[in-house]
């Protein structure tokens, strides 16, 4: 396999209800992408391509409606979605194209908008569930979520309070975001005086529904190293697909993830995550979830998490930067543009070009993480300079 690099990473706006169209949101994160790095489409071999499920856009075979907008016409491109999992795993799916040999460049680029879905995106889980044992408790991905998340706090004795700690953080951190539609940091208080959504889940547990779109360049080595003196090389992939079956899963660990990490460290000759990772961005829909994926990626011990949440060792300034970006909580979630999202800050990051919101020191190596389908699905990316 041959070396791949990110060398260009572009972002919309993160809003509600955003104005342009699902194909207007992803030429502009493509465009935004190329001209950081001063390419223009033809120089692009390839795209790879990801929105979640069609009926979150409100459009039928968004994939092919979609392919201008990302750059795809007239040019080898191809669709990846796995719901939440997309925006790391289209990237994944994009290095394969570029190691592989087949392509020297990939333009990967990602897109959501939410708020097509009327009169919301739950609808579309009711039909998903197995008709004979799931569907006539007519479930929601809500009360599913609360379901893991009270088996998570009630395993290791985690409070609400302790949870609402990452929507602090999370937010915090995303006030400092070009493309965040926050503009006011929360406490702990309004977390747990928020409306009560599916307890233990209140509203401000949860990431907003979102319209936005995101894209990274991905080229091999030898153009890599032409186009840029600065290229973040994805050092590492993996990814993991459990059973959709979530009432025969214990809910208190992410084992898809954990999986998925394992195979990326690998791939990166890491030994000790928690040792030789630099930044964690991982997803963080709701903000029990940020934890919960830190102890699958291997970032922290099983039930030792809220301490070191506690302790400062997840802040933009401790010892494991969790989040920096944001997150999902932090500047919105447009759900495959979410994953990306996560990569472009890494790229920004260990570039030092992140503003704001840079961390201290010299970065060198970071993880990011998707997670979506019903809950077993889980995309992970290592990229380091």
């Amino acid at each position: 396999m041959r070396k791949v690099a990110i060398v260009g990473a572009g972002l919309t706006k993160f809003v509600r209800r955003a104005l342009e169209t699902p194909k207007e949101l992803s030429y502009e994160a493509a465009k935004t992408a190329l001209d950081s790095c001063g390419l223009r489409l033809e120089d692009i071999d390839c795209v790879a391509h990801g929105t979640a499920p069609d009926a979150f856009d409100g459009l039928h075979q968004n994939g092919e409606y979609m392919v201008d907008g990302c750059g795809g016409w007239n040019k080898p491109t191809m669709r990846v979605y796995v719901g939440g999992g997309t925006g790391v795993h289209a990237i994944v799916h994009g290095w394969h194209h570029v190691a592989s040999g087949m392509f020297d460049t990939c333009l990967v680029v990602c897109e959501e908008k939410m708020s097509s879905a009327m009169p919301h995106a739950q609808g579309f889980f009711l039909t998903i569930f197995d008709a004979l044992t799931e569907r006539e408790l007519e479930p929601n991905l809500l009360w599913i979520f609360a379901l893991e998340m009270n088996r998570y706090m009630n395993r290791y004795g985690y409070t609400k309070e302790d949870m609402a700690l990452v929507a602090v953080n999370n937010k915090k951190n995303g006030l400092k975001h070009p493309s965040s539609q926050f503009k006011d940091e929360v406490t702990v208080e309004d977390v747990l005086n928020s409306e009560i959504m599916a307890y233990p889940v209140s509203r401000l547990d949860v990431s907003p529904v979102s319209d936005g779109g995101a894209a990274v360049v991905l080229a091999a080595e030898s153009v890599a190293r032409r186009i840029t003196d600065k290229p973040v090389w994805i050092e590492g992939v993996g990814w993991s697909l459990d059973t959709a079956y979530w009432a025969t899963r214990d809910l208190y660990y992410p084992r898809y993830t954990d999986t998925a990490a394992r195979m990326a460290y690998e791939m990166a000759g890491i030994r000790e995550p928690a040792k030789q990772i630099n930044i964690a961005e991982p997803y963080d829909p709701f903000d029990y979830k940020a934890l919960h994926h830190m102890e699958g990626l291997q970032l922290s011990p099983r039930g030792k998490t809220v301490e070191l949440l506690r302790d400062g060792h997840f802040a933009r300034d401790g010892n494991l930067p969790m989040c920096p970006s944001g997150g999902l909580l932090g500047v919105g979630n447009p759900i495959a543009a979410a994953g990306t999202m996560k990569v472009a800050e890494l790229f920004w990051q260990l570039r030092g070009e992140a503003g704001e919101r840079q961390v201290p020191g010299n970065p060198r190596l970071g993880v990011a993480q998707s997670w979506g389908d019903l809950m077993q699905v889980s995309s992970v990316v290592v990229v380091g300079n």
